[in-house]
């Protein structure tokens, strides 16, 4: 098993070549980096959930093919561990099962982004809707928690991907709309209704405009 300053050196050495691509836009992937599994921690935000059944298949696949993917992380300089943004199953397996933590040397393979708290939950939506994962109450509570970081409701349908109405359902099922209750929003918030009946005129009238009143 390599040692720390195995480990180490071979982080170095990956820092280096990434740096011979020259990419104008930072590609984490290129930055592969193994640390010390103690010194990750999760986040209390993430909308994210998996059941024992897919724990196990996660188990299976990295026992048989090892870790094909790393981690995403920031580093918290407040606490002094990175905190994951996405791949959280893939870090709670290393802790789970002694015999994959064993075959690392308890090392985790990370990626590591630079994010402000509310660009870290954005990010680990947008990694978690990337694969159609996520809770209602999980979301609503990462809403609020951006908002409450100072994100407008713009902001948010922007950097998590949703429709205004989405957002307008997330605030109002989890509660917390009685806390926003001044959130206004450029477009306006429809109802299915006339989201139904817009769709149906467009398929209907192509050619035309959909009226304003729907």
């Amino acid at each position: 098993m390599p040692s720390p300053e195995q480990f180490e050196e071979a982080n170095r050495l990956v820092r280096e070549a990434y740096e011979l691509l020259g990419f104008a836009t930072p590609m984490p992937v290129g930055r592969v980096q193994w640390v010390p599994h103690e010194m990750v921690q999760a986040n209390d935000y993430n909308p994210n959930s998996v059941a024992h059944q897919e724990m196990q298949l996660l188990y299976t696949s990295i026992k048989a093919d090892g870790y094909t993917q790393p981690v995403v992380v920031i580093w918290d300089p407040e606490i002094g561990k990175y905190v994951v943004i996405d791949g959280f199953h893939r870090y709670t397996a290393l802790a789970k099962y002694g015999d994959l933590n064993e075959s690392t040397g308890g090392y985790l393979p990370v990626v590591i982004l630079e994010k402000d708290l509310a660009e870290r939950m954005a990010s680990t939506v947008r990694h978690n809707r990337a694969r159609g994962k996520h809770s209602v109450q999980g979301m609503g509570n990462l809403v609020f928690g951006m908002l409450k970081e100072g994100r407008t409701p713009e902001e948010v349908c922007k950097e998590l991907g949703l429709e205004a109405e989405e957002l307008a359902r997330l605030t109002h099922i989890t509660g917390y709309s009685k806390l926003f209750g001044d959130i206004r929003f450029s477009t306006p918030v429809l109802t299915t209704a006339q989201v139904k009946a817009k769709a149906k005129y467009k398929r209907e009238h192509p050619e035309e405009t959909v009226p304003n009143d729907f």
